[in-house]
């Protein structure tokens, strides 16, 4: 299933993706991917949701297509057509969010996701509405997207009692 949705975020950005404006996008996409793969190795041993592999690979290999795969490309999708004007940026923001949730919930009824440590399904809708703002606030104002992403790291970290893992 995983790899079917890698596989279809492909092909959904060859045919919608303004790829001849990819370097317009490529910091946002760099972004997202850091930030899945920080949190992997921030929480490593106490995950609030977690993969469960596909037939061909284990959960860090998971981890890594969505990271350098999927989400960069989707994000890639998601600023293509990303609207003026508050109402329609606000609107298209929830359809992003609906799309990521609606995924998700395909992901969990399969058994292909799973949440720990006082996660729960529906704070994914929130997470993702946050995160498709952030990501927008990257576009245009990227300093302003570290700083806000560092709050909601520590919000994260300290709301759901996550050991921070200290670089040893």
């Amino acid at each position: 299933m995983h790899v079917a949705i890698a596989v279809l975020t492909i092909i959904a950005s060859f045919k919608w993706g303004n790829w001849k404006n990819w370097r317009k996008y490529h910091a946002s996409m760099f972004f997202i991917a850091t930030g899945g793969l920080l949190y992997e190795y921030i929480v490593k041993e106490n995950t609030l949701w977690k993969f469960h592999p596909d037939f061909l690979y284990g959960h860090e290999m998971v981890v890594i297509v969505y990271a350098l795969i999927t989400m960069p490309i989707s994000i890639l999708l998601f600023l293509s057509y990303f609207p003026e004007g508050w109402f329609k940026r606000s609107f298209y923001i929830l359809l992003w969010s609906g799309i990521y949730i609606f995924i998700e919930w395909i992901l969990y009824n399969f058994g292909r996701i799973s949440y720990q440590n006082g996660w729960k399904f529906w704070y994914s809708f929130l997470f993702d509405i946050v995160m498709f703002s952030v990501i927008v606030i990257h576009q245009f104002k990227p300093f302003r997207a570290y700083i806000i992403s560092l709050f909601i790291i520590i919000f994260l970290i300290n709301f759901f009692d996550i050991p921070f893992k200290i670089i040893k």
